[in-house]
C-alpha cells in the first residue's frame, strides 16, 4: 500500500512520527512549518537523519503545494485546539487530502467545539476526505479502558489520572497548561472556567471560545464508545506551583519558585446509566525526579486497576498516529473519531 504523506508542524513530535511512517513504508513528500529558521532546510535537519530531499516549506505555501502534488494524508502536529489549525485542515480537505492530527481537542471535538466540528465534517464529506484526532489518548485513555470495561460485570465509576512532561512537546502545549505564568495570571486565564454550568459552556461554545482540558474530550469519547449518555459534565483546573526555580527549554525561561509550572485539570462526567467518569490530566514542567504516569481504576464488579509505570508518552503518541494512517484513509468521509474506526492494531508495513 503506497501512501503519500505530508507533515504540518516539524516540532519535537515529528522526529518520531515521520521516522515511524517511513519505517512502515510511507512516502514523505512534503513538510510545512511557520518558523523562519526552518523554512528552506531539508527535513533531515529536524529528524537528524541523512538527507531526505524533502524541503521544509512555509505553511503559507500549503495550498499551492497541494495544487501541484498528489497527497493521501496530512499529519498535523501543531496545536491543542481546533480553532488553531482549522485553516490548515480546510486547505487539506478541499484538495481531497485526509487529515490525522495529534490536536488533543480533535480526539472528540463534538463536545467542546461543535460548530467548527460540524462545519469541517460537512466540508470533508463534500470533498470525500476524512479528519481524525488521535495519539496517546487513543490507546491509553481510550481503547485500553473500554477493553478492560468489557470484562466487567458492573461499573459504577471510571477514574483515571495521567501525567506528562510539557517539556517533551512544543510551546503550544506548554502554553495550554499555563506553564511559566504567575499564579495571578493563571487564575485569570484558567480557573475562571471552573465548574461552568451547561448554559455557560454552551454560550462559550457558540462564541468558539470554550477551551477545555484534554480529559473533557476524552470523557466524550469514552461515553460514545461505551454507549453512555452524559447528563452533566464539569471541570476544575488548579495550578501546579514550582517549589524551586525550574529551567524550561521549551519556554526558553526560568520558572521562578512560586510561579506556575503546569496544570492539573479534573473532569467529572455524570451519565444517565449511573456511571461516573472522574478523569484528570496533569501537564507540567517536571523536576528531575518526576516521571510520566498513567493510572486508571474501573470500580464495580470486579474493581480493576491498570497502571502504566513511566510510559513513553511521546513515542506512544507518534506510533499510534503512524499505525492509524491506513484506518483513516479507509474510513468514511467526514470529521470522525477513533471510536468510529476499527480497533487499533500493530503494523509491520502499510
Amino acid at each position: 500500500m503506497s501512501i503519500r504523506v505530508i507533515q504540518i508542524g516539524t516540532g519535537k513530535m515529528s522526529k518520531y512520527t515521520l521516522r515511524y511512517v517511513a519505517d512502515l513504508g510511507g512516502e514523505i513528500v512534503g513538510s510545512f512549518d511557520n518558523r523562519e529558521e526552518l523554512i528552506g532546510k531539508d527535513l533531515s535537519y529536524v529528524l537528524e537523519s541523512e538527507k531526505m530531499g524533502v524541503v521544509i516549506n512555509d505553511i503559507k505555501d500549503l495550498n499551492t503545494f497541494l495544487d501541484n502534488n498528489k497527497v493521501d494524508i496530512a499529519i498535523i502536529e501543531t496545536c491543542s485546539f481546533i480553532n488553531d489549525l482549522e485553516s490548515e485542515i480546510r486547505v487539506c480537505v478541499k484538495h481531497g487530502v485526509n487529515v490525522i492530527t495529534t490536536c488533543e481537542e480533535a480526539f472528540f471535538p463534538q463536545n467542546s467545539n461543535p460548530l467548527v466540528t460540524k462545519e469541517l465534517d460537512a466540508l470533508a464529506k463534500s470533498y470525500n476526505a476524512t479528519i481524525v484526532g488521535t495519539g496517546y489518548q487513543d490507546i491509553f485513555w481510550g481503547n485500553m479502558i473500554t477493553n478492560i470495561a468489557a470484562s466487567s460485570h458492573n461499573i459504577t465509576k471510571i477514574k483515571g489520572v495521567s501525567s506528562y512532561n510539557v517539556e517533551d512537546y512544543g510551546i503550544a502545549l506548554a502554553n495550554a497548561h499555563g506553564a511559566g505564568l504567575t499564579k495571578e495570571a493563571f487564575d485569570k486565564e484558567f480557573t475562571s472556567t471552573n465548574n461552568l454550568s451547561f448554559d455557560e459552556v454552551n454560550d462559550l461554545q457558540q462564541k468558539r471560545a470554550f477551551f477545555p482540558s484534554y480529559m473533557w474530550n476524552v470523557a466524550g469519547w469514552l461515553a460514545k464508545k461505551l454507549k453512555l449518555t452524559i447528563t452533566s459534565i464539569e471541570e476544575e483546573r488548579t495550578p501546579v506551583i514550582a517549589e524551586e526555580d525550574l529551567e524550561s527549554k521549551t519556554l526558553n525561561m526560568t520558572i521562578k519558585k512560586g510561579d506556575v509550572r503546569g496544570l492539573n485539570a479534573l473532569t467529572k462526567a455524570y451519565t444517565k446509566e449511573g456511571i461516573i467518569l472522574e478523569i484528570s490530566c496533569i501537564g507540567k514542567v517536571y523536576t528531575k525526579e518526576e516521571k510520566d504516569i498513567n493510572d486508571w481504576t474501573i470500580y464495580g464488579e470486579p474493581t480493576t486497576q491498570v497502571i502504566n509505570p513511566e510510559p513513553k508518552t511521546v513515542e506512544l503518541t507518534c506510533a499510534d498516529v503512524a499505525n492509524r494512517i491506513p484506518d483513516v484513509i479507509r474510513a468514511r468521509s467526514g470529521f470522525i473519531t477513533t471510536a468510529d474506526l476499527p480497533e487499533p492494531r500493530y503494523l509491520t508495513r502499510y
